[in-house]
């Protein structure tokens, strides 16, 4: 597969998705936060039409694809202003953990709903007092008979209130060493001991985000996916697809934003010529675009390691594309907003709410300075800072 040059398969999906999304468009995403729902028709709409689950593999009802093409849904989602922002979470790091590690019966249980929508899966990492270091996570897992207990609490899960089950990053006790090791669970969210709690977040979005607090909760022998002594293998599997979607995240919506503003810039005179004939507002929207174009081709290069099996260079990519998407995206919208002036803060042109969002990129699933760290680290062979 050639990152750069874009197939005449992944063109025409890029185009079907798009056509979807101007169907629904940011008016709809808008109409939903404001009533307090979720974007529960064009996700439905989405699964119909295969595009929920193009990275599942085909014998669970999936396409057959990878992360290269689930990420052309979300970006094009995204560039028309209706982003989905459980693509990240339950088919990209769901569903590939679930594909790549889970048992038979795991798989018939959840592929298929992935990838048709519906069904659905959060995935809980985050934790009060870990921040961006998973080494510190202290939601953990106990044997009881042939049970398992998890306790523990996370912070900012997108999506409980809607999803099926969590999948839950916890550690248990390595019996050889004794040392604590990553391990995924399936929790489902009305099991006894499980309760979550609504963040009051200044974000608009449609996906709610959530406070867990996990107390003993007893989970059969089948919840753990995957082999216990392979936890940190199966955690990277799904959290290098969820750098590489939240770069298409950030690319949809930089893409967006500037097409509200060349729009604007092609139309509006205040003089005797369209403001866009000038350099001052020009200059700034064309270094927008090239940002945004050299974000992608970054994201096309992680996404087609990771679809190659290439894990560790996938994890440099994927670290790279992700900074690199919300810088732009962060640019472009903050330049969108500028070139509309006073009505880029109206809500008849939607681009004020995505000032915040924007910054999401920034921060999360890892902040840019975690992923400075890695790229000095892991890339260029600096010592540690910490």
């Amino acid at each position: 597969m050639n990152p750069v040059i874009e197939s005449e398969e992944h063109k025409a999906l890029r185009s079907a998705v798009a056509a979807l999304g101007r169907r629904y468009g940011r008016e709809y995403i808008t109409r939903t936060v404001a009533e307090g729902n979720p974007p529960t028709e064009l996700w439905a709409d989405a699964g119909k039409l295969g595009y929920l689950g193009v990275n599942l593999p085909e014998e669970y009802g999936g396409g057959g694809g990878g992360v290269s093409e689930l990420s052309i849904v979300l970006e094009e989602l995204g560039a028309a202003g209706c982003p989905l922002l459980l693509l990240v979470v339950s088919p990209a790091i769901c569903g590939t953990v679930i594909a790549r590690f889970g048992t038979e019966e795991q798989k018939r249980a959840w592929l298929p709903g992935l990838a048709d929508g519906s069904r659905t899966m959060a995935f809980g990492i985050t934790e009060p007092d870990a921040g961006s270091n998973s080494h510190r996570i202290t939601t953990t897992a106990r044997r009881d008979g042939a049970d398992w207990l998890l306790t523990g609490r996370k912070v900012f899960i997108s999506g409980v209130d809607i999803a099926d089950a969590v999948l839950i990053v916890g550690r248990t006790e390595d019996a050889r060493t004794g040392r604590l090791k990553p391990c995924l669970f399936i929790v489902p969210p009305d099991a006894e001991g499980f309760q979550r709690r609504a963040i009051d977040m200044e974000l608009n979005a449609a996906e709610k985000q959530f406070e867990l607090v996990l107390d003993d909760v007893r989970l059969p022998a089948d919840a753990l996916v995957g082999d216990e002594d392979a936890g940190l293998l199966q955690l990277f599997a799904g959290l290098n697809p969820e750098r590489i979607m939240t770069a298409a995240f950030a690319i949809g919506m930089g893409r967006f934003a500037l097409g509200r503003a060349v729009e604007y810039a092609r139309d509006r005179s205040v003089w005797k010529s369209p403001i866009g004939a000038h350099q001052a507002i020009a200059h700034p929207l064309a270094q927008a675009h090239i940002d945004l174009e050299l974000a992608r081709l970054m994201m096309q290069k992680a996404a087609a390691l990771y679809d190659a099996g290439d894990d560790v260079g996938a994890g440099e990519a994927a670290n790279m594309a992700k900074y690199a998407a919300a810088e732009a995206c962060v640019k472009a919208v903050d330049q969108s907003v500028h070139t509309l002036g006073g009505n880029g803060l109206t809500r008849e042109f939607g681009l004020a709410s995505l000032i915040t969002a924007a910054r999401v990129a920034r921060i999360a699933p890892v902040s840019r300075e975690m992923i400075l760290n890695y790229v000095s680290h892991q890339t260029l062979g600096l010592p540690k800072s910490y």
